[in-house]
């Protein structure tokens, strides 16, 4: 049986043009973090994919979406597909999706920057077990 909660994306590509376009429009301190964990995201690890997926630089392991990027007037959001099945000891994650959660990052603020790396490597190697597992 299918997991429901995986959400495939056709069109995720490495360095996908639409992405780098959404992020070199980001202007300013809000832009130069969403570049930044972006790219982090994009470390996760080799067979990590993207698109722009509703408005936001969305991260794949293949065509399945683990994490994205977004950016708001006054913060941006690293947010986590299958963020309720993270461990988050630093207690980082925000939101009330049945799935999803989300880091919220205002410039000046003192984000925990090695557990919100945990997080992204903890997303990306469960999304990469899940698109393995045949079950």
């Amino acid at each position: 049986m299918a997991d429901t909660r995986l959400f495939p994306l056709e069109d995720a590509r490495t360095r996908h043009p639409d992405v780098e376009h959404w992020l070199a429009e980001r202007p300013g301190e809000l832009g130069a973090l969403a570049r930044r964990w972006f790219d982090e995201l994009r470390r996760a690890g080799p067979d990590v994919t993207e698109v722009m997926h509703d408005g936001h630089a969305t991260a794949c392991v293949g065509d399945l979406a683990f994490a994205y990027v977004n950016v708001f007037s006054a913060h941006l959001n690293v947010g986590f597909f299958l963020g309720t099945s993270l461990r988050d000891p630093a207690g980082l994650l925000v939101g009330t999706g049945r799935f999803m959660r989300h880091v919220k990052i205002r410039p000046g603020d003192d984000t925990d920057t090695n557990a919100l790396r945990a997080l992204i490597a903890a997303a990306y190697r469960d999304m990469r077990a899940r698109r393995s597992d045949p079950a």
